[in-house]
């Protein structure tokens, strides 16, 4: 089992990479908010077979993307909506904090869906 998780994790960084490597800024921004959600689904998982370390390793990775995107908003350009953002992606971060001392898989689902609207107005600028 342990070796076909690591097959996976191998997998999936050789996808992301190619990805990364070819993709447009917006479609790189539609990565970021997907590998965010993919970590709330993760950890959901490990909240269920009482995974502490490794459901605290991946919300730490979802609140790292989640600083990135924060730290990539510009201010000054965006107005009104980099200021929205960077308070929702402040709250979004207090909540995985929370999520992850709590072990409460209902904050996971409630960030889960904030970012999930977030990409959905995003992957609709694409269309």
């Amino acid at each position: 089992m342990l070796q076909m998780a690591k097959g996976l994790r191998q997998y999936q960084n050789v996808r992301v990479d190619a990805d990364v490597n070819t993709a447009s800024p917006h479609r790189l921004v539609q990565l970021l908010y997907q590998g965010i959600l993919e970590r709330m689904a993760i950890s959901k998982g490990l909240i269920d077979v009482n995974d502490i370390s490794g459901k605290g390793r991946v919300i730490g990775e979802a609140i790292n993307i989640v600083q990135y995107m924060r730290g990539t908003l510009d201010m000054e350009k965006g107005g009104d909506i980099s200021a929205n953002l960077n308070n929702l992606y402040e709250y979004i971060e207090r909540r995985l904090l929370e999520a992850n001392l709590k072990n409460d898989k209902a904050i996971l689902d409630e960030v889960s869906g904030l970012v999930l609207d977030i990409k959905s107005a995003w992957d609709a600028i694409a269309a």
